[in-house]
């Protein structure tokens, strides 16, 4: 049977975002126009050396340059707008459409970065309608662990596709109400095409609303002897406001660090997000003339993060403050996928310094999160009623699990698109069928370096840091082509062994010499020949011996009488 194709049809994509939690962005575009809905940012697990972001290949945007007519951005969350400094600096976006708090984050993040070039901003609410090119973008509100937050409707010549942005279905919201109604109504009038958030696709039942880790905070208030260190996402505003609620009810005073944290304050401050009397803000040289048990300390650094306040404070590397016997320290959110180990290095070094350390369990509700649990998931399909369903913002197990939800509520499988990033779906007359892939390798970013850092870069880090490195100095004779002296090899970050090391670093430079001396015997060599040989011979022998496999660098020095 031959594949059916589509002719002109619109096209569906992701460039981040699928099977990952992080740098969500995804596409969609017909022949003249090309809209970018969120442009986020992933922080490096622990295994990515020296790597401070990680981003989407803008490759194909550059190559649509001329298509695109605008930026959608769903929220303020980082892994939504953390990518736009990057994304600017390598594509012309016209506009970028977001909501108040989103677009007052992203103001201040370009100014933060000193983004030179100049971008148009434009707010809009869940009343706005916007016309990009021949797509129609409308919004609805939803609760999540920002305020301002939205999916996005996007009508199109060939059918309406939905992305549900970061949400969850919170009945007792900390500020406004989800739009039920209006999603209830999309539905109705149809949906070809949803993308919903399957971060918590494997969790049964209802996410806890945000009301009801304030009973856990302000318990843990009563209990606080001393001082109080409460480390949370300094993008959760409602987690902030609920913070600093019970610091007013139990007469303390709060103390706001780590950039992120007193940014996102300032801005929410001065639109009125979040409510905190003048008198209640203290520096962090006010500390000194406050009692621990009149002290609360909010800062960033719940991730384990190694620059974030917390990480400092706990390392004695903020200035002015440390951990003291007494302190208790709560982690008000739960771990990122691949931070686990980061954060519990983190929860050591605190206890180690006297600290009591607080972190979300089944004994302490201290965190609710802003993504949606099973039922809400078969609540929000029941409502879109999508023709077609695509899970995204995921890692794949999540995305799988949601696709079976849709499933069992009568989605037949055919009409479900387990995706990876650059997959494609094309959408023509209200029908869908897969579509080619596209470019969409991640990219890691070194300080803010837009080029990355390749993945060669990357395996080599991972190599110096796993296994290390082994250095072997030559000198030869390139005319007579002989060695002027025996080789010399050294070791750097390698497993130590001891004396044995020398017994190893001695057998590797002989070997070197015997099958440099064969080389040269047999025939004339190049440089390349020589190098190849030494790495050749090293990292044969040091695995045999070791089980490792160090980088090899040959140096080769010329020497002509």
């Amino acid at each position: 049977m031959q594949r059916r194709t589509f002719d002109s049809p619109v096209k569906i994509y992701a460039l981040g975002g699928l099977g990952e939690v992080g740098k969500n962005t995804y596409c969609i575009e017909s022949d003249n126009d090309l809209i970018i809905l969120d442009a986020g940012v992933k922080f490096p697990e622990d295994n990515l050396v020296g790597v401070d972001y990680v981003i989407p290949n803008y490759q194909h945007l550059k190559d649509n340059q001329m298509k695109i007519r605008a930026l959608f951005i769903t929220h303020g969350h980082e892994d939504h707008i953390g990518g736009i400094p990057f994304l600017i600096k390598s594509v012309k976006i016209p506009v970028i459409y977001a909501p108040k708090l989103a677009a007052a984050l992203i103001r201040q993040k370009l100014e933060d970065q000193k983004i030179k070039e100049k971008v148009k901003i434009v707010e809009y609410d869940d009343d706005s309608h916007i016309q990009a090119g021949e797509f129609k973008v409308s919004f609805v509100r939803v609760t999540h662990s920002i305020p301002d937050s939205f999916g996005i409707v996007v009508d199109t010549k060939e059918g309406r596709i939905v992305d549900t942005g970061d949400f969850k279905i919170d009945l007792t919201p900390v500020g406004k109400d989800i739009e039920l109604h209006k999603i209830s109504a999309i539905g109705q009038e149809g949906v070809d095409l949803l993308l919903a958030d399957s971060t918590n696709a494997e969790k049964e039942g209802w996410t806890p609303s945000e009301k009801n880790v304030l009973d856990s905070i302000n318990e843990i208030f009563d209990k606080a002897p001393g001082r109080l260190i409460i480390s949370t996402f300094s993008s959760n505003i409602s987690r902030i406001q609920q913070i600093v609620d019970c610091t007013i009810k139990h007469n303390r005073k709060i103390v706001i660090v780590g950039r992120s944290m007193v940014n996102t304050v300032d801005v929410s401050l001065k639109l009125g997000y979040i409510k905190i009397p003048q008198s209640m803000i203290k520096e962090v040289d006010d500390m000194k003339a406050l009692k621990p048990s009149e002290t609360v300390l909010l800062c960033t650094g719940s991730q384990g993060e190694p620059m974030a306040a917390l990480s400092r404070i706990a390392n004695g590397m903020f200035k002015g403050l440390s951990i003291d016997p007494g302190d208790t320290v709560v982690f008000s959110s739960s771990p990122i996928p691949g931070n686990g180990a980061s954060i519990s290095r983190i929860v050591n070094q605190l206890t180690r310094r006297g600290a009591n350390v607080i972190t979300n369990s089944v004994f302490v509700d201290i965190h609710s999160s802003g993504h949606p649990s099973r039922q809400e998931l078969r609540m929000n399909l029941k409502l879109y009623n999508p023709k077609y369903f695509m899970p995204a913002h995921g890692e794949y197990h999540m995305l799988k699990l949601h696709g079976d939800i849709a499933h069992s509520l009568g989605i037949p499988m055919e009409n479900i698109f387990i995706l990876g990033n650059g997959d494609t779906l094309l959408l023509k007359n209200h029908e869908i069928i897969d579509g080619d892939r596209i470019m969409a390798e991640d990219v890691y970013i070194d300080g803010y370096d837009i080029n990355g850092v390749s993945t060669a870069v990357i395996n080599d880090r991972k190599i110096l840091q796993d296994d290390g490195m082994v250095s072997v100095l030559l000198v030869i004779n390139s005319k007579e082509s002989k060695l002027v002296c025996d080789p010399r090899v050294t070791t750097v970050g390698f497993v130590s062994y001891g004396k044995y090391e020398d017994h190893l670093t001695r057998h590797a430079a002989i070997q070197v010499k015997e099958a440099l001396n064969e080389l040269f015997s047999s025939k004339k060599v190049t440089f390349n020949d020589i190098k190849n040989t030494v790495r050749s011979v090293v990292s044969k022998y040091y695995f045999r011996k070791t089980q490792r496999n160090p980088m090899i660098i040959p140096l080769v020095m010329n020497k002509n009488n």
